[in-house]
């Protein structure tokens, strides 16, 4: 039986361009999986294997290898930088065990890091943390430290220090050896040597040694006290104490060193080993019923227990449809039949395979605590259950955030519509937060995304993968709608036609809820006057308008509605009746209410140089951004705003022009707000344009 506290799962996760895919690609060299390094700015890195990766030098989705490292069995997940690409890390946190953040020696903490870093700790996520890049100008590592300390609220745990500053950067002191490991420059990671500390740097190296074992013993009473009364804890001790608060989310280990230089790496892989958790040591996944509510049962990381597994990633390549699957307990053999709690419906595992990147080795048997990948599922989509017929489960589902942005495309071809049907269909279940509609009166076809770029990646796969020439239209807001008053109200539906006729009666009031509250429904009608069958049904008419608004058909936000009086007529009255009655009073109402449509605002990160800053800061203000804050650092300004997204189209080329080229700038949603009253006549008006257009 394999050992399951030789395994690490991990995930490496940063901001764009801190080096994540380069990490991996030293850590894999390193541990002997691959002879020959790829860089990812020559398009050749072995997690970034679609062809758009390649040229655009990003991760666009999460990629899985398997190495192994001092007897242990590493499985790792490179994911992406870029904010539209999120859903890849989260739905990667969700299944791993622990992850190596990834930072800047030069940029620092960037938003999406923040991003990510939140992301991992609502999935409670042990992480080490590993500050690249230190031979860059500008570099320094006790700066981002303090800003992970500042910006993340996290409590980083120094373990390395770095010899040299920026090109003079050399190699790392390991405070607890308190030896030095200096690299030579042939860039080899295994060309090193291990020497005492340089002088210069001895009264640092013992300030900061005292600071990591004075932090690590606070772990444990009995170390601490030996310690407080003068007595030195061994090596085994603090590594004791550095894992369990690694752990327990205390702090945060960190290491520094320079992936693409090959230097500090095979401290950050002990590490992992020594500090980051096993399956078995991690809080195991709570199950659920049906509807989602927490059953207090979870599924406990043991080869004994029945199966239990979550499908976290759909990816299909040119072998067919893969499903990612991390298996929480039991064990999975070829030929065994599984159960989809989700859909209800059984299948037959044929082929099951560990991926390396793009390339497949085939497997025959898997356990508790690997993470594979099946060829072939029919029915199974992102964040399905997959277990033992004989012992039904559901385990926590993922929750994905809603697109913000659509736009709409048509084959250039007539010929191709039902290739782009089959190939959008396989893109949907590949990603969870690309969405596609038809438009039931123009016919057209709506993609919605993340933003721009999620979309041009979407229609670029499209084009090279599936061969579907696009003709692509301007992209779209989503824009919502409110109510901004109360009203009181009655609607009867009434309809005699012939034998037994129809009849509903309502009194009801519709008011503005609280925010994100969505739609809520109360009753407080008393004496039978409708009866309680009925509710649910009142219930389902209401909802069932809430996707076209009042003003330009927008989803409605944030409305409540309370049934309190009415009338039915004992033959007359049905479900339908009442329902029909809802519609109606609805569409009667909702004008009335102070309809208001509201604008998605994104939360924008721009990085300027200084010289710029009154520029970058006088555009957003055009674009009717609020300024929320201004982060000065070493190479630059961070300015942060909150901006509507309809003035952020088309941004980066300003942005380049306004900074020589050297700005950069990072969005994602924020909230809904009220447009202004000139923004939203437009917006009203060309969606009635459209509409008579389409009559015509």
């Amino acid at each position: 039986m394999t050992d399951l506290s030789l395994y690490r799962n991990i995930g490496i996760f940063a901001h764009v361009d801190a080096g994540k895919t380069t990490t991996t690609e030293r850590i894999l060299k390193l541990t002997g999986k691959i002879h020959k390094l790829g860089e990812v700015h020559e398009g050749e890195s072995t997690t970034d294997f679609m062809e758009q990766e390649a040229e655009r030098g990003i991760t666009i989705q999460s990629a899985a290898v398997t190495c192994e490292w001092s007897g242990h069995r590493l499985n790792i997940i490179d994911t992406p930088g870029h904010v539209d690409f999120t859903v890849e890390v989260y739905r990667s946190l969700k299944v791993l065990d622990g992850g190596i953040g990834v930072f800047c020696g030069s940029g620092g903490v960037e938003p999406q890091s923040e991003t990510n870093w939140r992301y991992a700790n609502d999935s409670k996520v042990s992480r080490l943390i590993f500050v690249n890049k230190l031979d860059r100008i500008g570099a320094d590592f006790l700066r981002v430290t303090d800003q992970v300390k500042k910006v993340l609220g996290a409590n980083p745990l120094i373990m390395t220090l770095p010899i040299g500053r920026e090109d003079e950067f050399k190699g790392v002191v390991d405070l607890l050896s308190n030896k030095a490991y200096i690299w030579d420059e042939t860039g080899q990671p295994e060309n090193y040597e291990v020497t005492d500390v340089p002088a210069d740097m001895e009264d640092d190296v013992a300030m900061y040694r005292e600071q990591l074992i004075e932090t690590a013993v606070e772990m444990d009473d009995d170390v601490m006290m030996a310690y407080m009364e003068g007595e030195q804890p061994s090596m085994d001790d603090i590594k004791r104490c550095i894992r369990k608060g690694t752990l327990e989310l205390a702090f945060f280990p960190t290491y520094c060193g320079s992936a693409f230089k090959n230097k500090g790496m095979q401290l950050l892989l002990d590490a992992v080993v020594d500090y980051l958790p096993s399956p078995t040591e991690v809080n195991p996944q709570p199950l659920t019923d049906e509807e989602g509510n927490p059953t207090g049962e979870h599924a406990i990381v043991s080869a004994e227990e029945p199966f239990r597994a979550l499908a976290f990633k759909i990816m299909d390549d040119r072998f067919g449809a893969l499903t990612f699957v991390r298996v929480y307990s039991g064990e999975l053999r070829k030929g065994d039949t599984i159960l989809n709690s989700f859909t209800g419906k059984t299948e037959r595992i044929g082929r099951m395979c560990e991926m390396q990147a793009d390339e497949r080795n085939e497997l025959a048997y898997a356990h508790a605590g690997d993470i594979i990948a099946i060829v072939g599922m029919k029915n199974v989509q992102t964040g399905h259950t997959l277990c033992d017929p004989e012992h039904p489960c559901t385990l926590e589902a993922m929750v994905f955030p809603e697109p913000v942005i659509s736009i709409s495309v048509a084959p250039k071809d007539k010929g191709s519509t039902e290739k782009m049907g089959i190939a959008i269909g396989k893109m949907v279940a590949e990603d969870p937060t690309f969405r596609v509609e038809t438009d039931e009166d123009s016919g057209e076809t709506i993609l919605k995304g993340m933003g721009e770029l999620h979309l041009d990646i979407k229609v670029d796969i499209l084009k090279r993968t599936y061969g579907v020439e696009l003709e692509v239209g301007q992209p779209q807001v989503a824009y919502r709608e409110t109510i901004t008053q109360k009203v009181e109200d009655s609607y009867t539906h009434k309809k005699q036609s012939g034998g037994s006729g129809q009849y509903g009666k309502i009194d009801y009031t519709i008011e503005p809820g609280e925010p994100n509250s969505g739609f809520t429904f109360t009753s407080s009608v008393v004496g039978g006057n409708v009866p309680k069958e009925f509710f649910p049904a009142i219930e389902k008419g209401f909802k069932s308008l809430m996707e076209t608004g009042p003003l330009a058909g927008f989803q409605v936000l944030d409305v409540a509605i309370n049934l309190h009086d009415g009338a039915y007529h004992a033959v007359d009255s049905s479900a339908i009746a009442f329902e029909i009655a809802a519609k109606g009073a609805f569409r009667q109402t909702m004008p009335k209410a102070g309809p208001q449509l509201l604008e998605s605002i994104m939360k924008v990160d721009v990085f300027s140089p200084e010289d710029h800053v009154g520029d970058v800061i006088g555009d957003l203000n055009r674009r009717r951004g609020m300024i929320s804050g201004q982060e000065p650092s070493s190479t630059g300004v961070r300015v942060k705003a909150d901006v509507p997204l309809s003035e952020m189209f088309g941004y980066i080329s300003t942005l380049r022009t306004m900074t020589s080229g050297r700005g950069q700038f990072s969005m994602e949603f924020s909230h809904y707000a009220p447009c202004p009253a000139n923004v939203a006549e437009t917006v009203i008006a060309k969606v009635k344009e459209r509409a008579a257009a389409k009559a015509k």
